[in-house]
């Protein structure tokens, strides 16, 4: 399983892992003014239980940052992760870090 590949698909406005030649996990985006809408993140039934979710999450997350975007967690996963891995809560608006702090 380490052909693993993780790239941005602006043309289906998602992200995609991909296991050898599947897409096994994608998270949806929709762009606005300085920001990604993540709205939902899936992993397909034969690829669960990898951490291939958590991985994509990571890439996508990165790829926010070098952008210098702001991510809008509407999908449940993504606003999951941001409060696991703090790290990427400078990537919300300072105005939404609140509903991130416990």
């Amino acid at each position: 399983m380490d052909d693993i590949r993780i790239a941005d698909n602006p043309t289906r406005h998602r992200f995609e892992l991909q296991s050898g030649n599947e897409v096994a996990a994608f998270s949806e985006y929709n762009e606005l003014k300085g920001s990604l809408l993540f709205t939902h993140t899936e992993v397909l039934p034969a690829f669960e239980g990898k951490g291939f979710a958590s991985r994509l999450i990571a890439h996508a997350l990165d790829d926010v940052r070098k952008r210098g975007l702001h991510a809008i967690p509407a999908c449940p996963f993504v606003a999951g992760y941001i409060r696991k891995h703090p790290e990427y809560l400078d990537l919300v608006t300072e105005e939404s870090r609140r509903a991130f702090l416990r």
